[in-house]
């Protein structure tokens, strides 16, 4: 049943909403053209005005909820069709009044169902219009009926039901008003909720000053391609680099200064690591590179990419230009052993490039 219901009305929420009120209405007006048919039978009905609107009623609500399962109620600017769903089922019960006879009365079931209907999407100028011609429809159908019957004396019954109408379609429109102000809160809560996840996301996996990806993700992220190296026999290096002589940027010039060199560093070194690497800040001045499916020579190249771009750099403080350059170890990853001790190589092999002068990369394979 499931299954059936989900080829029928699909699983998209938005659509599936759609499907659900058009469904509504199709099955009210099929009941009673269904019911119309068995007053016929009884020749309390007229046959051929009843086989006629139940024909064409039901077969065009049908063509309503075929066009928008189909996707091509999708072209228009409401892709519920629901003052289509609205208009056309108020002048069926309007035409059904007229026909029922002495079950009119229950033409006012049907078009509760459409109008419910109708709540599901509607927006309240739509209610207002559609309720207003709903009222109009009605009206005219019970005007005409009193009209036949002015000889039996005044029409009670139509005035009694013409108030009960003129009751409840405004009733209706307040209704969806409430419904449609709900609808529109509850988007508002779901874009705050969606947009402050993103932040958490954020803010779980980047660095908040520079936007790079922060230490916890990129250990995840070196975790992985630890794994997929396993799997493929392929091979991964790691680099660590430090910007030369930042903690006496700091104290020179200012940590907000510091700051501005860090944020820079960041946007030059991602303008040249490939996609497929992980650029991340990994504390102070201090970054890791993952190279990913990249031996030796490969991911050499890629790294002093990067160091050269940063020294080619000029960072504008209020005192003039600072000029940057990076030291960099590089530790190709060896089958058997731990992301961690790829990482420790990498670490000695900076702390080399240092020994060796700075602005330099130190390679361990």
């Amino acid at each position: 049943m499931r299954r059936l219901l989900d080829v029928l009305l699909t699983t998209e929420s938005a659509q599936r909403t759609r499907l659900v009120q058009a469904a509504m209405v199709l099955v009210a007006l099929s009941v009673a053209a269904l019911a119309l048919l068995v007053l016929a039978a009884a020749g309390v009905a007229p046959v051929r005005p009843v086989l006629l609107w139940a024909l064409v009623v039901p077969v065009g609500m049908l063509a309503i909820f075929i066009a928008i399962r189909s996707g091509w109620s999708r072209r228009f600017e409401d892709p519920s069709l629901t003052m289509a769903q609205i208009i056309g089922g108020s002048a069926a019960c309007a035409l059904a009044y007229g026909l029922a006879g002495p079950a009119r009365g229950g033409v006012f079931l049907v078009l509760m169902v459409v109008l419910m209907g109708a709540m599901l999407s509607a927006t309240p100028r739509q209610m207002h219009w559609g309720s207003l011609f709903a009222l109009v429809a009605l009206g005219a159908a019970m005007l005409h009926r009193a009209l036949q019957q002015q000889a039996l004396g005044w029409p009670w019954t139509e005035t009694v039901l013409f108030l009960l109408v003129l009751t409840m379609l405004p009733a209706a429109s307040v209704l969806t008003a409430r419904l449609a102000a709900m609808r529109q809160r509850s988007r508002r809560q779901q874009q705050d909720l969606e947009a402050a996840l993103v932040r958490i996301r954020e803010l779980a996996t980047r660095d908040e000053l520079t936007g790079l990806v922060n230490r916890r993700h990129m250990r995840d992220l070196m975790e992985q391609e630890h794994q997929r190296c396993i799997r493929s026999g392929r091979s991964f290096c790691l680099a660590v680099l430090d910007i030369d002589h930042f903690k006496a940027i700091n104290e020179t010039h200012s940590r907000s200064v510091g700051d501005a060199v860090l944020r820079s560093v960041a946007h030059e070194a991602m303008r040249r690591v490939r996609v497929s690497d992980a650029f991340a800040r990994w504390g102070g001045d201090r970054f890791v590179l993952l190279l990913s499916d990249a031996r030796g020579p490969l991911a050499r190249g890629g790294v002093e990419r990067v160091r050269n771009g940063i020294g080619q750099m000029h960072v504008a403080i209020a005192a003039g230009e600072l000029r940057l350059t990076l030291s960099a170890g590089m530790a190709e990853h060896h089958a058997g052993e731990t992301v961690e001790q790829t990482l420790d190589r990498a670490e000695r092999a900076l702390q080399e490039a240092k020994q060796q002068g700075r602005d330099r990369l130190a390679g361990a394979v």
